[in-house]
């Protein structure tokens, strides 16, 4: 004898509550695992704890340094960055290359100004301060790689050939014993890159949220102790630096090819630190590939204002789809992970009394505040508002759509496009 049709319904009802509750709790479970790995086992990116502001900066013979600075339309910026390279206290030879890569701006005007003025018996003997424009770009070159290429050039026609290349970004300013601490890391432990990631600029609501996001996830990308310890992910050791302050060995750029082998790149920094994670200096005994050193610094910060979100946007989705190697897949892959990874455990949480299921906002409120407090460390290094630990899920959604903005943005021919330039597709993200 069949049941009654209203007791069919009620039992099809309650399948289907019983599902709901089982695809709840599955989520909260599968946010909170992934979080617990995060904590746990992803190389403490969260910890922040890489740093040479304390380091010893002593050497018996100091290195010589080319220090060369890319800068397109920096007006802005260009003249507080070149008097504090100028202000560097190192012992060793140190030559300051500004590359004026056609700047509309006046850039290479206010910079020979400063150098001008720096050049009336102020600038100590082993310091020289000099400005260049860049020769037109090639075809198959990314700007920042050509300028920073033509600087090299410059440098390398000098009677004494430098020991390293110091790559500065052209908004940058540093404090006097910077390049010490990265030179005597350099020499002491025999690495071929030191890279640190300097502060950015921080001063309105959503630079204090999204500034700090930045960094947090592109450490966990990239874990730094991973980059520093040569850990393995997948086949091969894990390569990644920050572009606005690379010291590099002029050997080992020469014995990897050259910027060359990576003018095609937009994320230039970390196809630097794969190309020479790859190939390195020869000899000295070191088993695989070169040694890269990436940490963190107060001591080199950031001029350069954002215009609010649209800066940070403009920023973000420049590269973002580049990151994904232009792949629709990942890019849905990326999207679906972020969600489950940022949104899914504060959605659970803050839902119960929508949903009623106490186990499952009970996963999402741990999942959720294990991202809160792996987040709150940045909001220290940033000396900005502790509570805003608690908007994580908010900058993991901004960045989602920035990075969906950044594929858009590539689909309609605009990707890479930074300073009225346009970046090529060609050979970027090569593992090559």
């Amino acid at each position: 004898m069949r049941p009654p049709n209203f007791l069919q319904a009620e039992y099809a009802r309650g399948r289907i509550f019983s599902h709901e509750r089982q695809l709840l709790t599955a989520a909260g479970g599968l946010a909170l695992v992934i979080w617990l790995y995060l904590f746990f086992f992803r190389g403490g990116f969260w910890r922040v704890g890489e740093s040479l502001d304390n380091a010893a900066a002593d050497l018996p013979n100091w290195p010589s340094v080319a220090a060369i600075v890319p800068a397109r339309n920096e007006a802005d910026v260009v003249g507080p960055v070149i008097r504090s390279l100028h202000n560097l206290d190192y012992p060793g030879r140190l030559r300051i290359i500004l590359v004026n890569d056609a700047s509309t701006d006046g850039t290479g005007a206010v910079a020979q100004a400063v150098i001008d003025d720096l050049g009336l018996g102020r600038s100590p003997d082993n310091v020289s301060v000099e400005m260049m424009d860049a020769k037109p770009l090639q075809a198959g070159w990314a700007g920042k790689l050509w300028a920073m290429s033509c600087g090299v050039g410059r440098a390398d026609e000098s009677e004494v050939t430098p020991d390293y290349y110091l790559f500065c970004d052209a908004d940058i300013v540093h404090e006097q014993n910077v390049l010490r601490r990265l030179t005597a890391k350099a020499d002491r432990d025999d690495l071929d890159m030191v890279s640190q990631m300097v502060q950015l600029t921080v001063q309105r609501f959503w630079e204090r949220l999204l500034i700090p996001a930045f960094v947090f996830f592109f450490a966990k990308l990239y874990p730094f102790a991973w980059v520093n310890s040569g850990h393995i992910s997948g086949r091969q050791p894990i390569a990644a630096a920050a572009g606005g302050c690379m010291l590099v060995s002029r050997s080992a750029l020469q014995n990897a090819g050259g910027l060359a082998q990576i003018r095609a790149q937009i994320i230039d920094d970390c196809a630097l630190a794969r190309l020479l994670r790859k190939k390195g200096r020869p000899g000295g005994g070191r088993p695989g590939g070169g040694r890269l050193w990436l940490g963190w610094t107060r001591q080199s910060r950031s001029i350069r204002p954002y215009d609010g979100i649209g800066g940070i946007w403009q920023m973000v989705s420049r590269s973002a789809y580049t990151q994904l190697r232009y792949s629709p897949i990942l890019l849905v892959g990326t999207v679906l992970g972020m969600c489950l990874v940022y949104l899914v455990g504060p959605a659970l949480a803050i839902g119960y009394l929508v949903h009623g299921q106490t186990l499952a906002a009970l996963l999402g409120a741990v999942a959720y505040g294990l991202s809160a407090l792996c987040f709150l460390p940045h909001l220290i290094l940033y000396r900005t508002w502790w509570a805003l630990a608690a908007l994580i899920p908010v900058a993991g959604l901004l960045y989602t759509l920035m990075t969906i903005g950044s594929a858009i943005a590539y689909y309609r021919g605009r990707g890479g496009a930074w300073k009225g330039r346009i970046g090529s597709a060609a050979g970027i993200l090569s593992k090559k």
